[in-house]
């Protein structure tokens, strides 16, 4: 019985992971391992209004751990220009709490920030 109820949450835990990923985007207009539109590769990059904005950045942040965003409201894209497989996640709650699915290397997507409150960056 124990088991089969490991079984069921752990196939519940995947369902949950692969539908917080759904709309990511890869972003092929340039080789991994470069600036794109803006981003330091190495960095995870915030774009206002849901568009590359001309190539200009938001917020660029590239240690790992929990970074705090406020006054973000509205649709941003963001882009995981990290290295090694690196992730990052979008949270609810502030110093990286109540996260939600991963974004993985040298993705991007579209996503309304206004219930997000913190980023978190990992290897």
């Amino acid at each position: 019985m124990r088991r089969r109820i490991l079984q069921r949450a752990a196939a519940l835990a995947f369902t949950l992971g692969a539908l917080t990923t759904v709309g990511a985007t890869a972003a092929q207009a340039a080789p991994a391992g470069s600036t794109y539109q803006g981003c330091p590769y190495g960095a995870v990059c915030i774009y206002p209004n849901a568009s590359w904005n001309n190539g200009n950045p938001e917020h660029v942040y590239w240690s790992y751990g929990a970074h705090n965003l406020t006054d973000e409201y509205g649709v941003h894209r963001l882009f995981n220009n990290q290295s090694g497989g690196a992730t990052a996640r979008t949270c609810t709650g502030f110093n990286g709490t109540g996260c939600q699915g991963y974004l993985q290397a040298f993705t991007y997507i579209d996503k309304d920030l206004t219930p997000i409150n913190s980023i978190t960056l990992q290897p």
